[in-house]
């Protein structure tokens, strides 16, 4: 079996398990109201009171810090309010056009690996990204999907630059895992100008718009879709 194929079934359910809840909140949804929301579903999935749930939300201009998270990476402080997570990671941005997926999955009926979750939700993204005919790419260095960009100059050392299209954050807990993953549909890129994305210097963002795609909210979630459906399994919109 192919690496690509171990990773599409690695984390289907093991046993008959009901649909996955898909859920789409309208507006703007505020970070601290999604943290507890968060914390109260994965405490009833751990406890078998509610089924697993991908809550798609977008969030009013804000930045969180994950655990890893260092001061000096958060450039501009007043610019929006910051957050601390709880999440796996460092400094990220959230906003309007950013289309953000927190995922509750109960991966001791799945698979005991975060390292391997964290790999499928890549390829769950870059699955996505290809429905529009982009190429996203993991590293093996650097935690999120990665887009080339051979119309910009090189990065030092002559290395072809690259953008970041997404990034994954997660928390796992008694192998109940929250948080999730955010992928730039039309954001502001500018915003991400208050920190260090991700700590990472020297690499830029991007989004499906700034790529010249002009994808819809709507379109994307309908990939986004498909995509899980074929790495985690079916799905129930309610």
């Amino acid at each position: 079996m192919s690496e690509r194929s171990q990773i599409d079934t690695a984390f289907q359910p093991r046993d008959t398990a009901p649909p996955v809840e898909w859920r789409v909140e309208p507006g703007l949804t505020e970070y601290a109201a999604a943290l507890a929301f968060m914390e109260e579903r994965a405490g009833q999935i751990r406890e078998g009171l509610a089924g697993e749930m991908v809550w798609l939300v977008e969030h009013p201009p804000l930045y969180t810090a994950g655990t890893s998270a260092r001061q000096e990476d958060l450039l501009d402080a007043a610019r929006f309010p910051v957050f601390k997570a709880g999440r796996g990671g460092e400094y990220t941005y959230h906003g309007p056009g950013q289309r953000v997926a927190y995922v509750m999955l109960d991966l001791k009926s799945r698979r005991e690996d975060v390292r391997a979750f964290v790999a499928a939700l890549e390829h769950w993204i870059i699955d996505t990204l290809g429905r529009f005919n982009v190429t996203g790419e993991r590293r093996e260095d650097r935690v999120g999907v990665w887009v080339r960009r051979p119309d910009k100059p090189p990065l030092p050392g002559g290395l072809p630059a690259e953008d970041k299209i997404a990034a994954i954050g997660i928390r796992v807990r008694r192998w109940v895992s929250f948080h999730g993953i955010a992928v730039n549909v039309e954001p502001e890129l500018a915003h991400f100008n208050g920190i260090v994305p991700c700590g990472i210097s020297g690499y830029g963002v991007t989004s499906l718009v700034d790529l010249g795609l002009p994808v819809t909210m709507e379109d994307f979630d309908l990939a986004l879709k498909a995509a899980f459906e074929k790495t985690f399994g079916p799905t129930e919109r309610r």
